[in-house]
């Protein structure tokens, strides 16, 4: 293996296995060294200007996040992250900042549904959350992903819903981090209603 396809392996490796176009031409090499690479069957070509490491199965959620780093995944996803669903999502739930072209991103997977926000609300309640895979990728938290769901509960499985609430609230939970989220949210007395009741 020559320095610059270990470069790119190194490289690669410290971002869950995947490596961007820029990132390449940082290392110093040649665009069109990819090509080769990709030809040679050494990198695979997961999507515009994203590679994997050949022989590395890539975990899908890192490599449609990085196709846009505004999103953050959210509803039943962000949901089973957490373990509040053990409904693996078929429907891969993203949220984004309106106003966004999507286009690419439902191009890139069918099976994506994309929700809208104010882009003053889409860093609310996101964090680093880990895949099944291992991988880190931005997530709702806990507590924004209940408000969410109670927020759109007529959109949701009825399924989903009812077991998420259920498991959120019979575990330990933080009642000031949920009413303070669901005041943002505008679903503070639909919150403390559960809260009373379970």
């Amino acid at each position: 293996m020559g320095d610059a396809l270990e470069s790119i392996y190194g490289e690669a490796k410290k971002n869950d296995g995947l490596i961007t176009t820029k990132e390449i031409e940082n290392l110093g090499i040649a665009k069109y060294k990819i090509k080769e690479y990709v030809d040679e069957g050494l990198l695979i070509r997961e999507s515009k200007g994203i590679y994997s490491i050949a022989k590395e199965m890539p975990d899908e959620y890192v490599v449609l996040q990085k196709r846009s780093h505004k999103a953050v995944y959210s509803y039943g996803t962000a949901l089973f992250f957490h373990g509040l669903s053990d409904r693996v999502p078929r429907i891969i739930d993203m949220t984004l900042p309106q106003g966004y072209n999507a286009s690419r991103l439902k191009k890139a997977n069918p099976y994506l549904r994309i929700h809208y926000v104010q882009p003053a609300v889409l860093e609310l309640g996101a964090e680093d959350i880990k895949t099944p895979q291992g991988s880190m990728v931005r997530a709702y938290n806990r507590e924004r992903c209940i408000c969410d769901l109670i927020k759109n509960q007529k959109k949701v499985d009825k399924q989903v819903f009812t077991q998420a609430i259920k498991v959120y609230f019979s575990e330990p939970y933080n009642p000031r981090n949920t009413i303070k989220m669901a005041k943002v949210i505008g679903v503070e007395t639909e919150v403390r209603k559960y809260m009373e009741v379970l």
